[in-house]
């Protein structure tokens, strides 16, 4: 089995990774040079004023729809608010994405190219799951607030995403999943990663009763038990518990 994870060091970047967004656009500077007034130098200037379309890409637009995101949550994505973070016209982000749909699969395949599949076809079945699982909870943790889009949203056209789950999909092959069973196993694990990534951002005193512990004796000790280990955030230990608990369980599918 592998260590626990949570003794690697992470870096799990808010805006766009090298590698991390597909068919990025090519950049260039507007037209336009200016040449120095002292020493004659010349280099080219963008013109004052909004950037041109040329200076978007897509891995700026990733980048731009995650901070925007992360201050003012999913509702504040709109495709005007996100052309004033990139201080362009609307005009120049039409011409990179259609819709609102399009830069959610841009994030979505971010966020997918961020999450661990090296495990799969390298390492046994229950340890690249782990690896995947705990690394694919960390990186939805950071960003909560996509969850309830992301969970829903159509793979159509996204390719890192469709890599990740191509990857995931022959590791369960090679392990003797039956073909017919992968896709569910695939959401049951998926929506105790979504779950347990939430968990991550709750406060420490969440299960505390308060003034009703006398009325809840059993809870409140078990409680008081968690926090007297005190080794582990018990958010990681209650996703190593049910994720053990999971790949037992879906382990007994194979053939």
């Amino acid at each position: 089995m592998l260590g626990n994870p949570h003794e690697r060091a992470r870096t799990m970047p808010a805006a766009a990774a090298p590698g991390t967004t597909a068919g990025k656009a090519g950049t260039s500077t507007a037209a336009g040079v200016a040449t120095g007034p002292a020493d004659g130098a010349k280099g080219a200037r963008r013109r004052a004023g909004r950037p041109s379309a040329a200076l978007l890409d897509q891995a700026g637009i990733t980048a731009a729809a995650l901070e925007l995101i992360g201050k003012k949550g999913y509702d504040g994505l709109t495709m005007a608010a996100l052309a004033r973070q990139l201080d362009v016209a609307p005009s120049a982000l039409y011409n990179h994405v259609a819709s609102k749909r399009d830069v959610l699969l841009l994030v979505e395949d971010h966020l997918a190219a961020l999450v661990d599949v090296s495990g799969f076809g390298a390492r046994p079945w229950e340890d690249a799951v782990r690896t995947w699982a705990w690394s694919y909870r960390d990186v939805f943790a950071q960003h909560t607030p996509l969850i309830p889009v992301i969970a829903v949203l159509p793979v159509t056209d996204a390719p890192q995403t469709l890599a990740m789950y191509e990857t995931v999909s022959a590791g369960f092959v090679a392990a003797g999943f039956p073909e017919e069973r992968i896709v569910s196993a695939i959401v049951a694990l998926e929506s105790f990663i979504f779950g347990s990534a939430y968990d991550v951002t709750a406060p420490a005193d969440i299960f505390d009763a308060g003034s009703m512990a006398e009325a809840t004796p059993h809870f409140s000790a078990a409680v008081r038990s968690l926090a007297a280990r005190g080794d582990e955030r018990p958010a990681d230990v209650a996703f190593g518990l049910g994720l053990d608990a999971l790949i037992t369980g879906l382990g007994a599918l194979r053939g």
